[in-house]
């Protein structure tokens, strides 16, 4: 069983129907008798949105904060996509950049990952899921 890391970005996810289409492609992967970890991005135009409203309330927006509002649009990609592949039959964990122990630097929306502490996906993956992060 090989483990698979799969990357979809915000058009891949951009709306109900295309998390479906991923989802199937994921569970074909799944069904292939493969360990699955899948990376996602906000849904399309999402980040734009939430840039979009953060302005309006101060340009420039505080950094940090910015990066604490963006992370809400992959919390919902990967939160939608773990109950689709859950509906579909298969066992689905969404998680969070910290709870999947993704350290990275200090520098805000210009962050660059450190290390990741894998036992937590490792532990999920061993218990049947596939670990959307």
């Amino acid at each position: 069983m090989a483990l698979i890391v799969q990357k979809y970005g915000g058009t891949s996810v951009g709306d109900l129907d295309r998390i479906r289409n991923v989802a199937e492609r994921i569970a074909r992967t799944r069904d292939q008798g493969n360990d699955v970890v899948v990376i996602l991005s906000a849904m399309s135009g999402v980040t734009d949105q939430l840039i979009s409203m953060a302005e309006k309330i101060h340009t420039p927006p505080d950094a940090r904060e910015m990066d604490v509002l963006l992370a809400t649009g992959e919390q919902t990609t990967v939160s939608l996509m773990a109950m689709t592949l859950q509906a579909m039959g298969y066992k689905a964990r969404s998680m969070l950049g910290y709870q999947a122990e993704i350290l990275t630097d200090n520098r805000y929306t210009k962050a660059r990952i450190l290390d990741i502490g894998a036992e937590r996906i490792k532990s999920l993956l061993a218990e049947g899921h596939i670990v959307v992060v």
